[in-house]
């Protein structure tokens, strides 16, 4: 009898696109997937292992489970960052009764583990911590670049387009979880970028840890997006995340020169104090990240960028976060995910640094930068007011008004679109008539091919 699986993502685009792996390398093996968790032979989590929050989730989420099935049998496995990071944790842990787990190299072997799982000697004793399956192994070589993932239809599609790290920042378990940096052929994303276009997807959005890092046989990135960009059909080209220590004048005049692919970078900040920078292993000072930011608006003005920031890494002290304060305050981000640091274990920063930074005084830190955040995003928005955007349709709205629809602009801004003669799919003229620090409202000014 067919095997129920259902699979639930947290964490990252690329635990999203992993999770549309695994779900093609079942199916190819006869597993079946269902919508209701409750209904499942096997539940897979996709784990990430970035912050502690998301292992909290992991963990309540397996006992919210255990409870509702009241004990009836389901095999649970963990997939992802955190199988790799905490494999003994999670195989030791008794209270979790996980069945088996996989890292993010290891995922074709996922019918044999699941197969261990079922078999009767394994039945027989019980499923001992020794003797659950596993396979968390690292590889220099892996890329699944044989595998078509299997996505739910929709406008965007990701495409992992390199898979691991080499930068280790202190904090960052990424390395050790997904290991070094490789790179797929530029014909075999070009061949995926083409099928896409077949199953209708409009955008693709191309990933990697630092997709500055890409290279294979003479081409980078810079090479790589603009052949992607020039596929007939795709209508949109995103990209993340590129690191600032390396980013790439030829990539930011491709960008400036193709209008398919989209005005945004995300550009990770992390800090804005010299010292902590040097503490993360950033490898730029304050001093250089504004550099390159004036040369990205210098070159594209109307670039839109969003960042990500760490606030309360061990020893900042409240002069340190103010030049992190300084730095939003100049830059002007379009939006940016404001983190508190939580020590991961295997880090640099966990053999190192002591976290020694309060955890109301973190908090103090965060929600100050998150309001500021929110008084730049209000500030920039508005400022689009009568405005002409370029938007794609994604989907119905389930906030604006009845017919109205949610969709992106090419700064990677939400836009809710009230009703009028385009369809998801589209790429509209909008005209913006009110902001929010979260989303633009529109109206379609001329419909565009």
């Amino acid at each position: 009898m067919t095997k129920k699986v259902f699979i639930k993502t947290l964490g990252c685009q690329m635990n999203e696109y992993d999770t549309e792996l695994v779900r093609a390398i079942l199916t190819k093996a006869d597993f079946g997937f269902v919508e209701d968790e409750d209904k499942a032979d096997i539940v897979l989590l996709n784990t990430c292992s970035v912050r502690e929050n998301a292992h909290r989730k992991v963990y309540g989420h397996i006992h919210s489970l255990k409870h509702r099935r009241n004990g009836n049998p389901v095999m649970i496995g963990i997939l992802g960052c955190m199988a790799t990071g905490l494999r003994e944790d999670l195989l030791n842990n008794r209270h979790l009764g996980i069945d088996f787990i996989a890292g993010p190299d290891s995922y074709k072997r996922l019918p044999e583990l699941i197969e261990k799982c079922c078999s009767k000697e394994v039945e027989a004793t019980g499923r001992s911590p020794v003797q659950k399956p596993f396979d968390v192994t690292l590889s220099e070589f892996e890329t699944y670049s044989d595998v078509y993932p299997s996505r739910e239809q929709g406008i965007n599609a990701w495409i992992a387009i390199m898979r691991g790290c080499d930068n280790f920042c202190t904090f960052c378990v990424v390395p050790y979880t997904r290991g070094r940096e490789r790179s797929r052929s530029p014909e075999n994303v070009l061949k995926e970028t083409r099928r896409l276009v077949k199953d209708r997807f409009k955008q693709v959005t191309l990933l990697g840890q630092n997709v500055n890092s890409y290279k294979h046989e003479g081409s980078d990135f810079a090479d790589l997006i603009e052949v992607v960009a020039n596929i007939e059909g795709i209508k949109r080209v995103r990209f993340m995340s590129p690191h600032p220590k390396d980013f790439p004048g030829k990539l930011l005049d491709v960008m400036a020169d193709n209008p398919k692919i989209c005005k945004h970078i995300h550009l990770p900040l992390q800090a804005g104090n010299d010292r902590i920078l040097n503490l993360m292993n950033r490898t730029y000072t304050q001093a250089e990240f504004l550099k390159l930011v004036d040369k990205f608006r210098a070159k594209c003005p109307q670039i839109s960028l969003t960042t990500d920031i760490i606030v309360g890494f061990p020893s900042e002290t409240d002069t340190e976060f103010e030049d992190t304060v300084r730095v939003m305050e100049k830059v002007g981000f379009d939006a940016a995910f404001i983190f508190k640091y939580s020590q991961r274990k295997g880090t640099i920063a966990a053999r190192k640094y002591p976290d020694d930074v309060p955890g109301e005084k973190k908090t103090e830190r965060i929600v100050r930068l998150n309001q500021l955040q929110k008084e730049i995003s209000r500030r920039k928005n508005r400022a689009l007011i009568g405005s002409v955007q370029e938007v794609l349709i994604e989907s119905a709205s389930t906030t604006g008004s009845p017919g109205s629809y949610y969709g992106r602009s090419d700064g990677n801004k939400t836009v809710i679109v009230a009703p009028g003669d385009y369809a998801v799919g589209d790429l509209i003229q909008a005209t913006v008539t009110d902001a929010s620090p979260n989303d633009l409202k529109a109206e379609i000014a001329q419909p565009k091919e």
